[in-house]
C-alpha cells in the first residue's frame, strides 16, 4: 500500500500530496509534494511539476519532522526487518539446549550399543523427534522483535481517534478511550454501577505502551480473579483499554450481566473499557480480519475467529492463543471465557495492587461511591448536541423518565440526575478535556484517503478508508491551479458534483481540526 505513495517523485495523480511548506528564513510558503532528502536538501515538487531544492534547516520544525518521518519510512521500505531474532541475553537457554542435545546424543549412542540391531530402526525416529522437540521448545525462548509498522497497521483504520508513535522499546497509543459505537446499552438490571462514559486523556506521557521486544516468559502468567484485576491487560485497535474479564470483586463481568452489547462498561473513574475481546470491530466493518483487533500489553497481537491469513482459527492453547505460521505468538478473541487472554505468554510486571505496569491511568471527576442500581435498564447513551458530553437514559423497575446527563466546560463538569419527579444538578471540578494529537499521523491519514475516478468528469467520489475519520473533517474544498476557491462543503460529502468544472488540474483540500490533507484532481 505504501510503495506507490512513498516514492512521490514518480507522479501519480491519485496519490500525490501537496503540502503547505513553511520557509522560516524568508517567511514564505510553498505548496508541493515531498520528493526526496539528499545531502541536507529537501526536494519539493510544486503544482507545475517543478523541483525546488530547499535546505532542511530552513524549514519549520513541523516540516523538518515531517521530512525525517518520510525519509525513515522510505529507508524502511528498502531494508529488510526480521520478525524474530535471537536475544542478546538468551545464553542460558542456548546452554541448556546444548546440554540436552549432548545428553540425547550420548544416550542414543549407549542405546545403540546395547540394543538389538533389529530394534535400532525404531529408536532412531524416537531420538530424532526428541531432539527436534527440544530445539523447538528452546527456540520459543527467543526475543521477538515486532515491526512497528505492522502494529501501526492495526490502528490506522481508527485515525483520528488514535495517535501512534514508537521508539526502540515501545509502541505508544494515545486516545480518549471512547469507541465509535453505542455504549452502555445492554447492561442487565443489576449490572449498572451508575458510572458514565467520560472521555479520558490517554495522551502525552499518559499513553498506552506495547512492548516491541516481547520476551516469551519461562512460565505464562495467569490472568484470574486475583491477578491483573486492576487496570488494562490490552488495548483495542480503536484506543479503548481492555480489562481482565474478572472485575475487582472477582466475578465474571460478562456472565454477571455487567457489560453492554459490545463487552464494555464504565469503571470507578467513569472510564469506558472492554472486558472481552473487541471482535465486534470486525462485525461492524471497522477493521479487516487480517488485522489484529487489539494488542495485549505483553506485546502480542489479538485476532478474531480467523487466522491472519484468513483461514479458520486453529486450536488454542491454555493461554488462549498459539504460534502462527511466522513463528510468532498471537491470541484470539472468542465468545467464551477467558474471551481473549488466559495467561500472558510474554513477560509482564504486576505491581502490589494487581495492576500491569507500565500503563495509562484514568482520572475520575466524581468522588461519590456509586453502587449497582438494581432494576435499572439503560435505553440509550448518546453524545449531546454540543458534543461536550453524553445523555444516558434508563428505566427503573420498568418506569421511564430517568437519566444521567453530563457535560463539561473547561475543567467544570455538570451532572444532571433526572428522575420523573425532577432534576438535581451537581458540578464537579475535574481535568480539562484534551485533543488526540494528529500531526504524526498525517502520513497514514493521507494514505487512507483516495479520490476516484481520477481523472473525473461528472461526479467525484471520495473514499476515506475509515468511517472514524469522517466526523473530524470540518470541510472539503476544491481549488484551481492558481489557488482560487472553486467550491466548498460543510463537513464531509462522499460524492461531489463537478459537472460545472472545466477540464484541468484542481486540488481537493480536506480540513481536519488540526491537520490538512491535499489531493490532486484531474477533470476531463
Amino acid at each position: 500500500m505504501l510503495n506507490s505513495y512513498m516514492f512521490s517523485h514518480t507522479l501519480n495523480y491519485e496519490k500525490i500530496v501537496l503540502r503547505h511548506w513553511s520557509i522560516q528564513k524568508d517567511n514564505t510558503f510553498i505548496d508541493g509534494s515531498f520528493s526526496k532528502l539528499k545531502n541536507g536538501l529537501v526536494s519539493i515538487e510544486d503544482a507545475q511539476n517543478r523541483i525546488i531544492n530547499i535546505p532542511l534547516e530552513s524549514l519549520s520544525d513541523a516540516d523538518q519532522a515531517y521530512v525525517k518521518k518520510r525519509e525513515e519510512a522510505i529507508i524502511y521500505l528498502n531494508t529488510s526487518i526480521p520478525s524474530v531474532k535471537k536475544s542478546e541475553n538468551n545464553s542460558p537457554f542456548l546452554i541448556k539446549s546444548l546440554l540436552i542435545v549432548i545428553f540425547l546424543l550420548v544416550f542414543g549412542i549407549c542405546i545403540f550399543k546395547i540394543a538389538e540391531r533389529k530394534k535400532i530402526k525404531y529408536l532412531v525416529p524416537i531420538l530424532f523427534a526428541g531432539l527436534v522437540m527440544t530445539l523447538f521448545s528452546f527456540g520459543k525462548k527467543l526475543l521477538t522483535t515486532t515491526d512497528p509498522n505492522f502494529v501501526n497497521s492495526a490502528f490506522i483504520p481508527f485515525i483520528p481517534n488514535v495517535h501512534t508513535s514508537w521508539d526502540n522499546n515501545y509502541f505508544y497509543v494515545e486516545s480518549k478511550g471512547i469507541p465509535n459505537h453505542t455504549m452502555m446499552v445492554g447492561i442487565s438490571n443489576h449490572g449498572w454501577q451508575q458510572q458514565v462514559p467520560n472521555p479520558q486523556c490517554y495522551t502525552g506521557s499518559n499513553h498506552w505502551s506495547i512492548p516491541l521486544n516481547p520476551v516469551i516468559a519461562a512460565t505464562p502468567t495467569l490472568i484470574d480473579n486475583v491477578h491483573f484485576t486492576r487496570g488494562a491487560i490490552a488495548i483495542a485497535a480503536n484506543g479503548v483499554p481492555i480489562f481482565n474479564y474478572h472485575t475487582n470483586t472477582g466475578v465474571d463481568s460478562y456472565t454477571d450481566g455487567q457489560l453492554d452489547n459490545y463487552g464494555g462498561h464504565c469503571g470507578r473513574a467513569d472510564d469506558y473499557h472492554y472486558h472481552t475481546a473487541p471482535i465486534h470491530l470486525y462485525t461492524l466493518g471497522q477493521t479487516t480480519t487480517n488485522l489484529p483487533c487489539a494488542f495485549a500489553l505483553d506485546g502480542f497481537a489479538v485476532y478474531g475467529n480467523l487466522e491472519p491469513d484468513g483461514t479458520p482459527m486453529t486450536t488454542l492453547d491454555t493461554n488462549h492463543g498459539h504460534y502462527g505460521t511466522n513463528g510468532v505468538y498471537h491470541y484470539h478473541g472468542t465468545s467464551t471465557a477467558p474471551y481473549m487472554i488466559g495467561s500472558f505468554v510474554g513477560q509482564v510486571t504486576e505491581d502490589a495492587t494487581y495492576q500491569l505496569i507500565p500503563q495509562a491511568a484514568a482520572h475520575p471527576v466524581r468522588n461519590e461511591n456509586w453502587t449497582p442500581l438494581s432494576g435499572a435498564l439503560i435505553t440509550s447513551c448518546v453524545a449531546n448536541t454540543n458534543n461536550n458530553g453524553y445523555n444516558l437514559s434508563y428505566t427503573l423497575n420498568g418506569t421511564p423518565g430517568y437519566a444521567t446527563n453530563f457535560s463539561w466546560s473547561g475543567s467544570t463538569y455538570s451532572f444532571n440526575y433526572v428522575t420523573p419527579s425532577g432534576t438535581t444538578t451537581t458540578n464537579y471540578n475535574g481535568f480539562t478535556q484534551c485533543t488526540v494529537p494528529l500531526a504524526n499521523n498525517v502520513f497514514a491519514l493521507d494514505n487512507s484517503i483516495t479520490l476516484y475516478p481520477n481523472p473525473a468528469k461528472d461526479i467525484l467520489q471520495i473514499n476515506l478508508g475509515s468511517d472514524s475519520i469522517e466526523n473530524d473533517i470540518q470541510n472539503v474544498a476544491i481549488y484551481g491551479i492558481k489557488g482560487d476557491l472553486i467550491l466548498k462543503t460543510d463537513g464531509f460529502k462522499s460524492n461531489i458534483d463537478i459537472k460545472n468544472l472545466a477540464s484541468g488540474t484542481y486540488f481537493v483540500k480536506f480540513q481536519f481540526s488540526n491537520a490538512q490533507i491535499t489531493k490532486k484532481l484531474l477533470v476531463k
